[in-house]
C-alpha cells in the first residue's frame, strides 16, 4: 500500500463514530494518534471491542487520557506532530442531561474549551468537531437547513450551541478554523446500546417488548456511519485551504418513522416486534429531517448515501477483515 505521511488527532477514538472513522482512515494508511477516557455512561465491554480492532493496525497510537487532564491531553497532541484535531469525544443522551446535568458541562463545555486552549497553546488552527442536531430543538421547517433558528430544549443541545459559540469566538481571535458537524441520528455496526436501533435489534432478537415513546409517533433522520466516515473525509481534504467556521448537516436528507423502522428491522432478522405506547419522554423531538444541501455543495462530490435496507444489514452483519 502506498504510503501515507498524514498524521490525524482524534478524540473519542473508542465511541462510536471515532472508532468507525479510525477504522476507515487506518486502512487508507493515515496514521492516527487518539484518546479516549473509556468512561462508563454504557458498557466498557463495546469501547474495549472497538479498541481492539483498531489496536491491530500498526499506524494506531492511542492513550487512555480525558480532554479534562489539559497536561496530559496537550503533551499528547504537541507529540504526535498532528496538524488536524478533529474532536469526537463527549458525553452523549438526552435523557441523561436530566439526571447527571453537570457532567454536561465537564465532558462537552469544559472539554471543548479544553481543546481549543490546547489548539491555540500550540499553534494549530484545523478542527473539525461534533455539534448535533439537537441544537434546532423542535424544529418547524423541514428538512431542517442550517440557517434555521437554534433552539435546543434539553441541556445537551444547549452545549452543543455553547461548543459552536466558543468555536467561533476562537477564530475571531486566534484563527482557530473549524468545521461543526450537526449529526443527526447515526446508526451502524458496533453502535451505542443506549439509541434506538441497537436496543431495538437486541430486543426484537430477544422477543421482548419495546418501548414506544409517544406511541411511535416520531419520525428520526437516520443516517448510517459510512455516510457520516465519508463526509468527515471529505473535510479532512477541505480544511487544509480552509480560513473561517462553517457548520454542516450531517445526515441522510430522509424521514423514517420509528414504526416503519421496527418494521422494517423485524422483516430482517424475521422476528415480529413486540411493542407498547409509552408517553413522550421530556427533552425528546418530534421528529427530525435535515437538509444535507450545503454539504453536498461545500463537497463538490458525490457523497456515499446508503438505503435504510443496506445500513440495518451492516448494523445486523458486520464485516471487519
Amino acid at each position: 500500500m502506498k504510503k501515507n505521511n498524514k498524521k490525524i488527532f482524534i478524540t473519542g477514538v473508542a465511541g462510536f463514530i471515532g472508532f468507525h472513522l479510525c477504522y476507515f482512515l487506518l486502512k487508507k494508511n493515515y496514521t492516527i494518534y487518539g484518546i479516549d477516557n473509556i468512561n462508563n455512561y454504557y458498557s466498557t465491554k463495546i469501547k474495549l471491542k472497538r479498541l481492539d480492532i483498531l489496536k491491530k493496525f500498526i499506524n494506531f497510537h492511542y492513550k487512555k487520557i480525558s480532554i479534562n487532564e489539559e497536561k496530559l491531553f496537550l503533551n499528547f497532541v504537541k507529540n504526535s506532530n498532528s496538524k488536524i484535531i478533529i474532536h469526537l469525544a463527549a458525553q452523549p443522551g438526552v435523557r441523561y442531561c436530566y439526571t447527571n446535568p453537570k457532567i454536561y458541562l465537564k465532558r462537552n463545555v469544559e472539554a471543548f474549551l479544553n481543546v481549543l486552549e490546547v489548539m491555540r497553546k500550540l499553534n494549530l488552527n484545523k478542527l473539525i468537531y461534533a455539534s448535533s442536531s439537537s441544537v434546532y430543538g423542535d424544529a418547524i421547517n423541514f428538512p431542517t437547513s442550517e440557517n434555521h433558528k437554534l433552539n435546543p430544549i434539553n441541556l445537551y443541545g444547549g452545549t452543543k450551541v455553547f461548543n459552536e459559540d466558543m468555536a467561533k469566538i476562537y477564530n475571531i481571535n486566534f484563527s482557530i478554523n473549524s468545521f461543526g458537524l450537526r449529526f443527526f441520528t447515526a446508526y451502524g455496526s458496533l453502535g451505542r446500546p443506549d439509541m434506538m436501533i441497537a436496543k431495538s435489534i437486541k430486543k426484537i432478537k430477544k422477543k421482548k417488548i419495546i418501548d414506544l415513546y409517544n406511541k411511535g409517533n416520531h419520525s428520526r433522520d437516520f443516517t448510517h456511519v459510512s455516510t457520516i466516515v465519508d463526509i468527515i473525509c471529505g473535510l479532512i481534504n477541505k480544511i487544509e485551504k480552509f480560513k473561517g467556521i462553517n457548520n454542516f448537516n450531517i445526515c441522510s436528507g430522509k424521514k423514517i418513522p420509528v414504526k416503519k423502522l421496527l418494521k422494517n428491522i423485524g422483516m430482517k432478522l424475521g422476528v415480529k416486534p413486540k411493542t407498547i405506547n409509552i408517553a413522550k419522554q421530556k427533552g425528546d423531538m418530534l421528529e427530525t429531517h435535515g437538509d444535507n444541501k450545503k454539504i453536498k455543495l461545500f463537497l463538490k462530490r458525490k457523497i456515499r448515501f446508503i438505503s435504510l435496507d443496506e445500513g440495518l444489514e451492516e448494523t445486523i452483519n458486520p464485516n471487519y477483515d
